[in-house]
């Protein structure tokens, strides 16, 4: 187990790949630029004119369905949890986020080449602390037999279960002791999953257009259509893991555990609200 690092993080020099965006099914450019001290995580749409810049916040998150959405001022940027669950993982907190489109790119559905990306651009220590988020007391939010919790610990723990009705799936559950690199071998390459025969209703909704096998683990009733198989056996809860680690990065660096059942973006993103909403039961150290 590891205490969050001391210092603050950026990248040493600019990097860039494109991919398809998971649920718009467009091509997208993104540009990762170093950033100054305590100037977090900022998010760039240079496909608008102006350029749109949004900081990343919890109360600019918006509850959608299959994705976590950053929304200020009507312009929004999706599907963000993959990219700020590496910026977690990796324990970068300053950096310049540039896309084309309204979209981050979905790349192979986990956090992997977003990892690859950080490292190949360097990662350097700054001459500031960082600013954790200790938890001081429990926060739990209920949605019938769904659950998420923070509660006070001295370093950043997360014990995620999931269940499914699904043969490859049924119950699963992961305890994480946070690191860097433990995140990087253990939960930074688990892929984003999903039913194939939900594909025709997402498309209807306007979601998963650009969702294939190179990107997510597709899952027919009987087993996982994927030619490859499973990169581990338990590979659904370790992508729960990633996306929870993602969505409470939009509060920065964390000193707590989180307890989750059937977690999702929007109870995440719930969870958060509620905690900043109470100063008594949080405090930035």
């Amino acid at each position: 187990m590891s205490k969050v690092q001391h210092w603050q993080h950026t990248i040493k020099n600019s990097v860039s790949l494109s991919g398809v965006g998971l649920h718009s099914g467009k091509q997208v450019t993104i540009s990762l630029h170093p950033a100054p001290v305590d100037s977090g995580v900022l998010f760039r749409r240079t496909d608008l004119n102006p350029v749109k810049e949004i900081k990343i916040c919890h109360d600019k998150m918006s509850e959608s369905p299959l994705c976590s959405k950053l929304v200020e001022d009507g312009v929004s940027i999706q599907t963000v949890e993959h990219l700020l669950s590496a910026l977690a993982g990796k324990e970068i907190d300053n950096i310049i986020v540039e896309l084309d489109a309204g979209e981050v790119p979905v790349m192979d559905g986990s956090a992997s080449p977003f990892v690859f990306l950080f490292e190949a651009a360097g990662i350097v220590e700054q001459t500031v602390r960082r600013k954790v988020v200790k938890i001081k007391k429990t926060i739990r939010i209920e949605e019938g037999d769904k659950f998420v919790e923070l509660s006070p610990c001295d370093h950043y723990r997360l014990e995620v279960s999931i269940d499914f009705d699904h043969p490859a799936i049924t119950h699963q559950k992961m305890d994480f002791d946070f690191s860097t690199s433990a995140y990087s071998k253990q939960v930074s390459r688990a892929r984003t999953f999903g039913m194939a025969d939900q594909l025709d209703g997402l498309h209807q909704q306007g979601l998963a257009l650009g969702a294939s096998l190179e990107n997510a683990v597709g899952l027919t009733r009987e087993g996982v259509m994927n030619a490859e198989g499973l990169r581990a056996p338990d590979e659904f809860v370790r992508h729960k893991v990633l996306d929870a680690i993602g969505d409470l990065y939009v509060a920065g660096a964390i000193e707590g555990r989180y307890q989750a059942h059937k977690p999702s973006h929007a109870l995440n993103n719930r969870l958060l609200r509620t905690l900043f909403a109470d100063s008594s039961a949080w405090e930035r150290v």
